[in-house]
């Protein structure tokens, strides 16, 4: 082996750190304009909640109106996820194992609430399940109406989370357990459901951070009515109308620090099911 191929095949000291650590103008400019874009807009609606100092802060989220609001906001949120759970594993699977006339066309309506914007969603929800409703249903202004806006823009979550995980999950292993005589629900949970378990948290609390803050969908068919209908968002948004913006700011922290706490237990979990990988 000559010299020069000996030079060529040693590594040279530092690159591999170097490409490690990446370009320092990428990295700059990312960072640059993520503090531009989310940070910096972040920390003045910190900044604004305090005003009024700490105690202005409990206060405004203290409020009887704020607390109800708040408190339908989470039971709506926790509710819709535990739904989306369950239809969106089955319309995940469904889409992944079977095959139907149709079945791009149904694949494609997944997506509709992220491309559909929310207010024109809660249009069509109030046209469809109003006091006009051509199929007689009315639950416009309660709160099954909080429950079935979230539902329609939370629904793509789950789905799109479970069904890269299904394609490329091993088929053989779900033979290798019909072959030793479990049936398909044994199979589906002791082989299929801990595969998936990640996928289906990760869907679940995006849904749930999602719902936390919508606001198109559900101020039309809602009705904004305190103490019953009236969700944070849009609670937050009559605080701005009425010229309350620290007591809106307070709230919207308070959402904010659940979302991304919420956030933070979906990175956990990403890390959980990767962790063989790595």
């Amino acid at each position: 082996m000559s010299a020069n191929t000996v030079d060529r095949a040693r590594p040279v000291p530092g690159r591999a750190a170097s490409d490690k650590q990446g370009n320092p103008l990428s990295r700059g400019v990312a960072i640059g304009y993520l503090s531009l874009i989310v940070l910096i807009p972040l920390a003045a609606v910190v900044w604004r909640s305090t005003d009024s100092g700490v105690e202005g802060f409990l206060q405004a989220i203290s409020n009887p109106q704020a607390l109800a609001a708040l408190r339908l906001t989470f039971l709506a949120s926790l509710a819709v996820v535990a739904i989306n759970v369950a239809t969106g594993t089955l319309i995940a699977w469904v889409l992944v194992r079977d095959s139907f006339r149709g079945k791009a066309f149904v694949n494609a309506i997944i997506d509709l609430p992220f491309a559909l914007p929310t207010i024109v969603a809660g249009l069509t929800l109030l046209a469809l399940y109003g006091p006009e409703s051509p199929f007689g249903v009315n639950v416009a202004y309660t709160q099954v109406a909080v429950v079935i806006a979230l539902l329609f823009v939370t629904l793509p979550f789950v789905v799109r989370a479970i069904q890269p995980v299904l394609l490329e999950l091993d088929r053989d292993m779900e033979e290798a357990s019909v072959s030793l005589g479990a049936s398909e629900l044994q199979t589906f949970l002791r082989v299929i459901l801990p595969n998936l378990l990640p996928a289906i948290l990760s869907g679940a609390a995006l849904g749930f951070a999602r719902s936390l803050g919508e606001f198109g969908s559900v101020v039309l068919i809602t009705g904004n009515i305190p103490f019953e209908t009236q969700v944070a968002s849009v609670y937050i948004f009559g605080q701005v109308e009425g010229d309350n913006a620290t007591g809106a700011a307070a709230v919207s922290v308070l959402l904010l620090a659940i979302s991304l706490l919420v956030l933070f237990a979906m990175s956990l979990l990403n890390r959980w099911g990767t962790r063989h990988d790595r």
